[in-house]
């Protein structure tokens, strides 16, 4: 079981502002998007490079450049979108897929209604992202259905993490390692992460 803590002092801050009541809709849009740049810097750390021979205006070189195929970024809608876009910023010629996944309110259990991935995915290496971690219901059954289409890898990346939602994911999947900003105390007797910063997508999108 691989859970990544990603503690950088900037990344902390801007969840701070985030997590407060008060942040208004489009400071919290910023924010995400802001943190999101700052979680793909972190979590591709290990992306194999090669050397290619360029020419600087003074010289030849060889120079390190990204090898292989490109990164493939899935977002779990909705609010997974926030951390997509931020993503996008730092590297615009990923892949993009989505899958649509809303939590029955009553069971908690999730419920499939959008699946669109690039043809090309086999064999490229994923980053799943959607900002809560809290049952695991979701990212549990979103991983299940992205294993279908048989990538080189899958790392599941997040804003909050609930250790509830941390153990049900590797139970299911302890090959997929977890990267987050933060691991709050528990879940709530609704399936909310506590201190949390409440709902990801009601607050990204103004939508309560």
């Amino acid at each position: 079981m691989t859970v990544t803590l990603i503690d950088h002092p900037l990344i902390q801050h801007k969840l701070t502002l985030m997590r407060q009541k008060d942040t208004s809709t489009a400071k919290f849009r910023q924010l995400l998007g802001e943190i999101s740049m700052l979680l793909a810097y972190e979590v591709t750390r290990d992306m194999p490079t090669e050397k290619v021979e360029i020419e600087t205006p003074l010289s030849k070189m060889d120079a390190p450049m990204l090898s292989g195929k490109k990164l493939t970024l899935i977002s779990i809608m909705r609010a997974g979108q926030g951390i997509l876009d931020g993503m996008l910023e730092l590297m615009p010629s990923a892949r993009v897929g989505h899958i649509g996944l809303y939590r029955d309110p009553r069971t908690h259990i999730p419920v499939e209604y959008y699946f669109k991935v690039p043809v090309d995915v086999a064999e490229r290496d994923m980053l799943v992202v959607d900002p809560m971690l809290a049952t695991g219901n979701s990212a549990v059954a979103a991983v299940y259905r992205l294993k279908e289409t048989r990538p080189h890898s899958i790392k599941f990346v997040c804003l909050l993490a609930a250790p509830e939602g941390i153990e049900h994911f590797h139970s299911e999947h302890p090959d997929v390692p977890i990267f987050t900003a933060a691991i709050d105390k528990k879940l709530d007797e609704h399936g909310y992460i506590l201190p949390g910063l409440g709902d990801a997508g009601d607050r990204m999108f103004g939508t309560k």
